[in-house]
């Protein structure tokens, strides 16, 4: 028979009790991501509300990361560009009234 595998200790690894030991998804680490910085939904909303309003027919959201990240002088840590659909869909959520101007890509991972 093989050796009883020996139980490693804990190294103070942090793991969301909803995630397990299993890494996070995108979705998972997206929720996480906005709980934490609830602005930058309003910050998004109140981006493509504005470009609307000057005539903008077309809004994608990795333009609208950007000029986030312009906005905020030491950029904005931990903004993935894997969110943006998932933003997206939370916009569209809430504005279904913006489905022809925010430009939404087919999701490929939970």
């Amino acid at each position: 028979m093989p050796p009883v595998q020996q139980q490693l200790p804990d190294l103070g690894h942090h793991h969301h009790p909803d995630h397990g030991t299993r890494t996070p998804t995108i979705t998972q680490r997206f929720h996480d991501f906005d709980t934490e910085h609830p602005w930058i939904y309003v910050r998004l909303e109140r981006l493509v509300t504005r470009r609307l309003a000057a005539g903008a027919t077309r809004i994608g959201m990795k333009a609208l990361f950007e000029a986030l990240r312009w906005q905020q002088p030491g950029g904005v840590k931990g903004l993935n560009n894997n969110y943006t659909a998932l933003y997206a869909r939370r916009l569209l959520t809430d504005h279904p009234e913006w489905a022809s101007a925010i430009e939404i890509r087919r999701r490929r991972s939970p």
